[in-house]
């Protein structure tokens, strides 16, 4: 009897547990519907090959801004930069495959991969060149890579705060710690996100007012956090493949480096990194921004006047007649 008893109590936790994850799932794929409803793409969603990214562009003119978020990024993050710039010429920023509203790609997310989606993207979508680069933290590599492969349109280049092939091996043993707490956030948000935890929870809704309803249609669903896991375990990857790149030869370069000039003490391996992205370039040259990593988003003018920089360098080139 006792054991009959056991059992059926386990079956009753079981079977409420099964309820509960599939009210949380129901609610989950129900608000994020309307979320998409309520806050369609800003921008338009272009075929690529089966599948479409969404891109956004404003202003007129040449040379062509593209903007590249970091890791686990999109499209907003550019928001306080693009307007500025698409004031003086055409800016475009868009959201690379599972970010943003973009759909997921069945290709790897490595930096070739990506560079050759955005190539893709910006040919169907009629967008053409000279192309100045902006990447932001994993974003610099993939820009670097872009401008590997298909270097004639490219005419210049900046750096946020961007990450080094070498970052993970020559680091400090802190960023270990770091990036341990990366990875269980990652997978506490795989684990819970189908079950609508994060909203129920209202992280959700931890943005600022004025960007929470878009933050929440891009980030707070599953496929964008899958997206990031596959981005980080491809970075081994991205660094052979950036590495096996060429310099950037005199190409206008601007490296935003997040902390003090201090940061370049030889001691400092972040900074002595920050200062070899300097060097991609005979023509590189680096500013310090200091108050964190995500300067685009809480400094933006230092962005916005580095990107300016490098097109009224782009527009003195004779160079610049070929495109």
């Amino acid at each position: 009897m006792r054991k009959k008893t056991l059992l059926r109590s386990a079956l009753a936790v079981l079977s409420l547990l099964i309820l509960v994850l599939l009210t949380g799932a129901v609610y989950q794929f129900t608000e994020s519907e309307v979320d998409i409803h309520k806050h369609p793409a800003p921008g338009r969603l272009v075929d690529v090959g089966g599948y479409r990214l969404h891109l956004l562009c404003s202003g007129h003119g040449s040379p062509t801004v593209i903007f590249e978020a970091g890791i686990a990024d999109d499209s907003l993050t550019w928001s306080a930069v693009q307007p500025a710039i698409a004031e003086t010429t055409r800016a475009c920023s868009y959201d690379r495959a599972g970010y943003g509203w973009s759909d997921p790609s069945p290709r790897t997310r490595d930096a070739k991969t990506s560079a050759e989606e955005l190539h893709t993207l910006l040919q169907n979508a009629d967008v053409s060149g000279p192309f100045i680069l902006v990447g932001h933290s994993l974003g610099g590599m993939y820009v670097r890579e872009y401008a590997a492969l298909y270097r004639p349109e490219v005419a210049g280049m900046v750096l946020v705060d961007a990450s080094s092939p070498f970052q993970y091996k020559r680091m400090n043993p802190t960023i270990t710690r770091v990036n341990e707490e990366f990875l269980r956030k990652l997978g506490y948000f795989e684990d819970t996100m189908p079950f609508g935890w994060p909203r129920l929870s209202g992280w959700c809704n931890h943005w600022p007012a004025a960007e929470r309803d878009q933050r929440r249609t891009t980030e707070c669903r599953l496929r964008p956090w899958i997206t990031h896991m596959q981005e980080y375990k491809a970075f081994d990857e991205d660094s052979t493949e950036v590495l096996q790149a060429d310099s950037l030869g005199n190409m206008p370069l601007i490296v935003l480096t997040e902390g003090a000039a201090t940061t370049n003490d030889p001691l400092n391996s972040f900074g002595a990194m920050q200062k070899e992205l300097v060097h991609l370039s005979t023509q590189g040259s680096q500013v310090f921004v200091e108050g964190g990593h995500m300067i685009q988003v809480d400094h933006p003018h230092p962005v916005i006047n580095a990107v300016l920089k490098v097109i009224a360098e782009v527009r003195r080139l004779p160079s610049q007649s070929k495109f």
